[in-house]
């Protein structure tokens, strides 16, 4: 050992004698951000001057004392260079070059320069620091230059989830005095003046040296001298600051503050190796918890999921008609609403659902748990069985209401067509049984008689030209029968009326013809003009009847080819009015020729024609109605024509929309299958670009709403059928939903591959060579390979997969990891949790019962107090509710056992 001060004293010590060992080369970065700070402060506060003085000689003196000296005066004591060079041998523990003997002030200046050269040599680089400013005693200098040595030496390796040096060390400090109220420190200077920081941190490592709660903070000279004084009794660190400076200083030195705290770092340190144990148990609780709460909300989503499934699938399947077109339309408003308002969100919960499954699982198996499984009916696999269910209900429901609604539409027109024909009949009938049973003819004369016979002729004509209405009648309420119609009883009860009234006439008709030949002897007397008017008459009346019940008749068609059918009819028919006209005046020409002879032969007629009941006031009255209604038609048409014009352009409206949002999600599919196949760049890029892809295609959903719009147009015109489009607002509306979830499951896959690159600590490069080899092999593009595709795949990473005994085993322990439902598919995510954990490493079940075991100071069971002590309050708690009492033979009260816990969070055992 080399003797510095041989005139003064003689001490040696060898490479054992003292020094902490600091050692090695330092962050020129660190430094040159310290030496700035120096540089901007070399004219010093003569209170912190004064400060850092006593500061830095007790802390030299602390270093000095383990070689057997120390210094009285820090800018006379280094002027030699003999004592800084024995300093920095035993901060370093490393040995110097040998001083030199002399005197002399060149002797000093080469002494000096060793020691700045070695502090050099550590990757320090000194400004505005020379040997010559040392050796004339420079204050300032000399300070700077120790602050650097304690920078180096002292402070440097302090660092805390990688942040510098003095980030690290403040970072420590608020950890360490967090617990305690009055303490907030943000800072190396203002922070600490009240002395309840100082002793926070002793009461944090040895509580039993402070009694905390008894401090005052408005007694601040106490507090300082109370923890400096225990520090030196009782931690073996020096006083280096004074209480009465620090107070009445408005802002005390910050280097001075810094150098006497990271004394009580050095001195705490063994307490690191335990925080270091409690940081990482705590990350382990935390990816626990939030494992948990992914858990219970999957349970929570999936529970509300299957219920709104559970009761909406019973509507969907209730298919009993109502008896009105009112009703039935609230069904299809009701299931419009469905389609657009209820199931969509119910759309987006399942989807995230999957999603939220797919990263649960991903996070697990990055963390080592075991896999999720939901509770009993709760599998996505039970959710997808109730969504198919579903969709098998709601699938032809809305064609159903669509159906029905056409249905009641039609027995709505069928029945107000039986009620006009019915009560026509009626109107005939009223009174014809009884005109078929009066007996006139037992007391009429022989012309009377024949005039009878001849009535009733022209009656059974009328008779047999009413038998078309009376079959019309029955058949309309046959098919009122068969499409079921509501009202069906009240139908049949009057046409059976009218059938059996019907049948009645007949059988009174023959009745009465047989009364009238029986007594008919011979006619001598006969009006052919009455008997011909009579005979014309009745079909010309029964003609206009009809043209007026059919003028009348109501009339649904739903294309416009329809209607312009129904219109050209119309036109044949106002054709045939002039030749109607002609045979009315032809009629009507006889009534005035049997006038005309009866007046010219002084024959005095009863009355009305005798063999009718048709006469020209009817037959004008009616042909005027005739002329009345034919304008009317012609409007009607003419409006239903201008619907069905409305109709068609709605019907091209849609289509045209139709056509285009169609082609666009058929086209988005596929570009979005050939994305995922692609995939360049980065992750990041990757789930920015298909982020901005999404965003695009959810801003195309006013499209959507558009085509709607229009849907819900043609409904409410209820207008079935379009032959301008193959797409229905279905498909539209299929397609869309797939769409949506393709994307999303698509970024979701990106989010999982970035969640496991991230967290296994895989390189942009790997991830991309992984990505390149998997999407070489998979031919096809399915996103999947099968076993044969798979071992070229690892044969092509370098896997030793060969068809061997050994390479068939290797094969199929890996198949094992990659396919444990042996399905014959490796899917990608598979393939990239497969390949991440062969190549890095993760937490495990002994490196947490390693970490519990440092924090329980090596037992076996760890107690509630100890766990409250090191981690946050929530983590604790979360722990002590979970562990099982510790049942070793070394066990106390309270002991708590952190090894059965610990393999229960990896799956390895039940708590």
């Amino acid at each position: 050992m080399v003797d510095y001060h041989a005139a003064n004293q003689s001490y040696q010590y060898g490479p054992n004698s003292g020094g902490n060992g600091a050692g090695g080369g330092g962050s020129m970065g660190d430094y040159m951000a310290q030496e700035d700070d120096w540089d901007r402060d070399l004219l010093l506060d003569p209170a912190w001057e004064k400060q850092q003085r006593k500061t830095f000689t007790a802390w030299c003196n602390s270093h000095l004392r383990k070689a057997g000296t120390q210094i009285e005066n820090i800018d006379e004591d280094f002027r030699d260079g003999l004592k800084l060079m024995l300093l920095l041998e035993v901060i370093s523990g490393e040995r110097l070059p040998k001083p030199e003997r002399g005197k002399m002030r060149v002797h000093k200046i080469n002494n000096v320069n060793k020691a700045l050269d070695f502090i050099a040599s550590k990757g320090v680089k000194l400004v505005s620091i020379g040997a010559e400013e040392i050796v004339d005693g420079n204050a300032k200098m000399t300070l700077g230059m120790i602050w650097t040595i304690i920078l180096r030496f002292a402070i440097q390796d302090i660092s805390v989830e990688e942040t510098s040096a003095k980030e690290g060390l403040l970072l420590w400090c608020q950890r360490k005095t967090a617990p305690y109220k009055n303490v907030n420190v943000q800072n190396f200077h203002i922070s600490w003046k009240d002395g309840l920081a100082f002793n926070a941190l002793i009461h944090r490592h040895r509580p039993e040296l402070i009694e905390y709660d008894k401090l005052r903070k408005d007694d601040p000279v106490t507090n300082l001298n109370n923890a400096f004084e225990v520090a030196e009794k009782y931690l073996d660190i020096p006083k280096m600051l004074d209480a009465e400076d620090i107070v009445n200083t408005a802002r005390p030195d910050e280097k001075a503050i810094m150098t006497y705290v990271s004394s009580f770092y050095h001195a705490f340190s063994g307490a690191q190796k335990a925080e270091t144990a409690a940081n990482r148990i705590c990350k382990v609780l935390a990816v626990n918890q939030e494992n948990e709460h992914l858990m219970e909300d999957y349970e929570r989503l999936a529970s509300d999921l299957l219920e709104w499934i559970r009761r909406t699938i019973p509507w969907l399947e209730d298919r009993v008609p109502q008896k009105t077109i009112q009703e039935m339309q609230q069904k299809l408003e009701d299931f419009r609403d469905y389609r657009r308002v209820h199931k969509p969100p119910k759309v987006q919960e399942k989807c995230q659902l999957e999603i939220n499954f797919n990263t649960l699982q991903t996070k697990l198996r990055l963390s080592n748990r075991p896999a999720f499984m939901p509770s009993e009916g709760k599998m996505v696999s039970d959710i997808n069985n109730g969504w198919q269910h579903l969709e098998q209900a709601e699938k032809g429901y809305e064609e159903w209401l669509l159906n029905e609604i056409r249905r009641l539409e039609r027995l709505d027109h069928l029945a107000e067509k039986f009620r006009q024909k019915a009560s026509i009949h009626e109107a005939w009938t009223d009174g014809k049984e009884a005109m078929l049973k009066h007996r006139d003819y037992e007391t009429a004369t022989l012309s009377d008689i024949k005039a009878l016979i001849r009535k009733h002729e022209a009656f059974e004509s009328d008779l047999a030209a009413h038998q078309d209405r009376v079959e019309q009648i029955a058949a309309i309420a046959q098919e009122l029968n068969e499409l079921d119609y509501y009202d069906s009883h009240n139908v049949n009860t009057r046409c059976q009326k009218i059938c059996d009234q019907w049948d009645a006439l007949g059988s009174l008709t023959q009745s009465r013809r047989e009364a009238l030949e029986k007594t008919e002897k011979q006619l001598e007397t006969i009006d052919q003009l009455h008997l011909e008017y009579a005979k014309r008459a009745a079909p010309f009346n029964n003609w206009m009847e009809s043209a007026m019940e059919d003028l009348q008749d109501m009339f649904i068609v739903h294309t416009i080819e329809e209607i312009e059918g129904l219109i050209s009819a119309h036109d044949q028919f106002k054709s045939t009015l002039p030749d109607a006209d002609r045979e009315r005046e032809a009629i009507l020409a006889i009534h005035k020729e049997a006038q005309r002879i009866a007046e010219s032969n002084h024959i005095k007629l009863s009355g009305s024609n005798p063999y009718t009941t048709v006469t020209p006031q009817i037959i004008n009255s009616k042909w005027e109605k005739v002329q009345q209604l034919v304008p009317k038609r012609d409007h009607a048409l003419l409006e239903e024509q201008s619907k069905q014009q409305s109709n068609e352009r709605l019907r091209r409206q849609f289509a045209s929309q139709a056509n285009i949002v169609g082609p666009w999600i058929q086209t988005k599919m596929e570009e979005i299958g050939r994305i995922s196949i692609e995939m360049n760049g980065t992750l990041e890029d990757q789930l920015n670009h298909l982020k901005r892809y999404e965003r695009s295609i959810v801003d195309y959903k006013p499209n959507l709403d558009l085509l709607e719009q229009q849907h819900q147009l043609i409904q409410e015109a209820l207008i079935f059928d379009n032959k301008h489009t193959n797409y229905t607002m279905e498909h539209i509306r299929v397609g869309w939903e797939q769409l949506l979830t393709t994307i999303a499951r698509t970024i979701n896959e990106v989010e999982n591959q970035i969640l496991t690159r991230d967290a296994k600590g895989i390189s942009q490069e790997q991830m991309q060579e992984f990505r390149a080899s998997f999407n070489h092999f998979d031919k096809d593009h399915g996103g999947a390979l099968g076993p044969e595709e798979f071992k070229a795949c690892l044969i092509s990473l370098g896997y030793d997969v060969e068809n061997d005994r050994q390479g068939d085993a290797e094969f199929n322990r890996i198949m094992s990891v990659v396919d444990p439902n042996h399905s014959g598919l490796v899917t990608f995510q598979a393939f990239i949790d497969f390949m991440s954990r062969e190549t890095t490493d993760t937490d495990t079940a002994d490196q947490v019962i390693a970490s519990f075991k440092v924090l329980a100071g090596d037992k076996n069971f760890i107690t509630a107090e100890e766990l409250r002590r090191e981690l946050p309050p929530d983590q604790a708690e979360y722990c002590i509710a979970r562990m099982a009492p510790y049942q070793g033979p070394d066990a106390v009260p309270g002991a708590l056992d952190y090894k059965s816990f610990s393999t229960a969070l990896y799956g390895e055992s039940d708590l």
